[in-house]
């Protein structure tokens, strides 16, 4: 299996962060059935990585993620090993669906830094970080509909609550072509940045530094918030704050910012 994905540590220890890179840069990072295999298992990795506090995504060369390999697709390439679309071979998602829903699970902030092509299948792993960072002159697409098929590796999910329904069904039934301005202004992306992943670098720096319980527990928390009913959300902040508060980390926390020192936090 080819390599196609790469992580790079990054910060002090204490406060360290990953940069993961697709890079297939000569094919724009088309999703390949080495790819996916190289997301799947930088995802979990990274769930096993306690130290590290946040995590950024981008894509080397001069895309993000151009979608899928329709060749390689077409020669009957397969990285779910033959399995139905319908098995849940990844938690609530088969291999399609968990290269972007996978992002969601991890414990820790994943923040994208999106330039180029961003299409199809690429548009729906960016869309599974919690910030995505994005070029004004960035390509996008729900490109799905141009090779007659629908999206499938967790958009629906994933642009719930973000972007607006009516927008959605437009772009899903014409697959056209938006820039990272209108990407921000529907709700697929979160800030337009002429430098996406510098952005996105010192976003993670600055998560790195904080409580890593209460981050945690705060992206626990983003899980439910759209679909829980009140009571459920409100007991559920209550619950995390329990777990947090008064800890050893959260002492720390309000220690440093008395003493205006940079805080140590334990992993």
């Amino acid at each position: 299996m080819e390599n196609r994905v790469a992580i790079e540590i990054l910060g002090e220890d204490g406060a360290q962060y990953a940069h993961v890179k697709l890079i297939r840069a000569e094919k724009m990072n088309a999703l390949d059935p080495d790819m996916f295999n190289g997301i799947v298992s930088a995802i979990e990795q990274l769930k096993g990585m306690k130290h590290i506090r946040a995590v950024v995504l981008s894509g080397e060369g001069r895309s993000f993620c151009a979608g899928l390999d329709m060749a390689s697709m077409a020669g009957g390439a397969d990285p779910s090993g033959g399995k139905l679309l319908t098995d849940r071979t990844y938690g609530n998602s088969n291999i399609f669906q968990y290269v972007a829903t996978g992002w969601r699970q991890l414990p820790m902030p994943v923040i994208a830094a999106v330039h180029g092509v961003c299409f199809g299948g690429g548009l729906q792993i960016m869309s599974g970080a919690d910030v995505k960072f994005v070029t004004p002159d960035a390509r996008l697409s729900v490109m799905e509909m141009k090779w007659g098929l629908v999206p499938d590796m967790g958009g629906f999910h994933l642009w719930r609550g973000n972007v607006r329904a009516d927008i959605l069904r437009h772009l899903t039934y014409s697959n056209e072509e938006f820039n990272g301005q209108q990407a921000v202004q529907y709700g697929f992306a979160t800030h337009v940045d002429a430098d996406p992943l510098a952005r996105a670098l010192e976003l993670a720096a600055t998560i790195a530094g904080k409580n890593p319980d209460a981050i945690r527990a705060a992206k626990r928390l983003f899980d439910d918030f759209i679909d829980g009913d009140e009571d459920a959300v409100l007991m559920a902040e209550s619950v995390a704050q329990n777990k947090v508060m008064r800890k050893p980390n959260q002492i720390e926390a309000v220690m440093a910012g008395m003493q205006k020192r940079e805080a140590k936090f334990t992993d």
